[in-house]
């Protein structure tokens, strides 16, 4: 029987009493890589908070491996948007990785030796070493991707959790950000993502979930990324989008 590393049931969401998510219900295996996507204002990263308990939800139930979200946070890492890091902040990359440990750890416990030996090991495995002394404003956009994946990874998650990972990206950072990925699923961990490149889903993930406010249609990618649920999700505003979708329905894999 299948492993359900995320179970989503009735979740619904509201602002200023105006619905940006409405009894969305889907559930993701362990060991999958899922890309989340939508047009803009579908309300893909207020999913992700609300998954995470981030903000408040009108009703809904999050389950992480078969147990409430409250008591499997510390198997969870999350990476948020770019723009919602505070790259100013006095810290060195060294440092970035290192927050990554206390997941596991009470606040007021000091970390070991162990802990900065899986962070410099996460912090190689994303290629940061050589900057593990330099303050996170220094660095490039896909540098500082790379750190807060290191970040991530050193946490030792379960569920890793991404908001736009790929986005203001060099390639080879994201080619390397896409062969951990495989890495975390050949783990048997399970890795989430909000995704705006409909070209790639074939080819870095193994699930999706279309959605526009609820949910459009979820599952394998070879089962539910097709041209008629992406017009369902996207609408007029598709376009020759859709022309992704019909070539790999005519190449036979759905």
């Amino acid at each position: 029987m299948a492993v359900t590393a995320l179970d989503v049931h009735n979740l619904t969401v509201h602002y200023d009493a105006k619905p940006v998510l409405w009894n969305v219900d889907f559930e993701i295996p362990a060991a999958s890589i899922v890309a989340i996507v939508g047009p803009n204002g579908a309300g893909k990263s207020t999913l992700l908070k609300a998954m995470l308990g981030l903000i408040p939800v009108v009703s809904g139930k999050i389950a992480v491996f078969g147990e409430p979200l409250a008591d499997k946070r510390s198997i969870i890492a999350y990476v948020p948007q770019r723009s919602e890091v505070d790259w100013d902040f006095p810290i060195t990359v060294a440092g970035v990785a290192e927050m990554g440990r206390f997941a596991r750890r009470a606040f007021y416990q000091r970390l070991r030796a162990v802990d900065r030996e899986a962070a410099s090991a996460a912090l190689q495995r994303v290629g940061m070493t050589d900057f593990r002394d330099r303050q996170i404003r220094q660095l490039s956009g896909g540098q500082q991707q790379r750190v807060f994946l290191a970040r991530a990874l050193a946490q030792d998650a379960a569920l890793y959790i991404l908001d736009e990972p790929f986005a203001g990206i060099d390639a080879g950072t994201e080619a390397s950000m896409v062969s951990i990925f495989r890495e975390l699923s050949a783990q048997g961990k399970t890795v989430v993502c909000v995704h705006h490149d409909l070209s790639t889903i074939a080819e870095y993930f193994t699930h999706v979930v279309l959605l526009n406010q609820r949910i459009i249609a979820h599952g394998a990618v070879n089962e539910v990324f097709t041209s008629s649920n992406l017009k369902a999700t996207y609408g007029s505003s598709l376009g020759l989008l859709t022309d992704v979708a019909d070539s790999f329905e005519r190449a036979g894999r759905v």
